[in-house]
């Protein structure tokens, strides 16, 4: 993983922020810079052209924001956002951003960003595999831990992190991605019911307007998720 290549997209409608990222990508080896653009559309050509692995992105940009672009894409590469502006941390967190960088931005911490993108990258390429029918292994603490289904309650997402919630009160916490293991649980055995949620379908207690109860603990229901779960349920009779 190391010595992977990560190809980098600058998006930046500032020639001199353009200038800084573009030097910081040139000071690491292991990113390969594909192109630095100044507006959205010339991005979207770069991509067309080459595959891109990690956008630096502004997001105030004449025409179309940095999130509305990242919103706009079909298969999102990873992102950090780039900008002089904290209040849109909360938007580009709900795009899973890896990080959310203030300008103006110190190579230090640039370096950080970039640090979270190869440990997403080495959680990506192990979350988590199903050694065979009920179960799987995730890596945490340097450990492989090995989840059973039928112990798994709930998987909580935090922030970067989720936390694996089992029976007798165990837990896991590890670095991985809510949206993927989403794609990678059985639909027949685990449902998503809020941006933060997981929860397995079997040990649902009961249902409560937007609340549900598993083992005894509250979860809310999103306001996005509770028609599709709710149809869910009514077809599970």
């Amino acid at each position: 993983m190391e010595n992977e290549q990560i190809k980098v997209l600058i998006i930046d409608d500032e020639f001199p922020a353009r200038k800084l990222l573009s030097e910081y990508v040139s000071k690491i080896p292991n990113l390969t810079l594909c192109g630095a653009c100044e507006d959205a559309m010339d991005a979207m050509k770069v991509m067309q052209q080459q595959p891109v692995d990690l956008i630096l992105s502004d997001i105030q940009m004449p025409e179309l924001s940095g999130l509305d672009f990242i919103r706009s894409l079909k298969e999102k590469p990873m992102v950090i956002f780039t900008t002089a502006y904290s209040e849109y941390a909360i938007d580009s967190y709900d795009l899973d951003a890896v990080d959310y960088l203030l300008k103006p931005i110190a190579f230090p911490r640039f370096m950080q960003a970039i640090n979270k993108v190869v440990e997403r990258m080495k959680a990506k390429s192990a979350i988590p595999y199903k050694a065979e029918k009920d179960f799987f292994m995730v890596k945490a603490d340097y450990k492989l831990y090995r989840i059973d289904y039928a112990d798994l309650l709930y998987i909580e997402g935090q922030s970067e992190y989720v936390t694996f919630h089992m029976k007798d009160k165990k837990k896991v916490t590890a670095y991985y991605s809510l949206k993927k293991l989403e794609e990678e649980l059985p639909s027949n055995e685990f449902v998503r019911i809020h941006k933060s949620y997981i929860v397995a379908i079997s040990k649902i207690e009961s249902v409560e307007g937007n609340m549900l109860t598993v083992a005894g603990q509250k979860l809310a229901i999103g306001k996005n998720y509770k028609d599709s779960f709710l149809e869910m349920l009514c077809s599970r009779g």
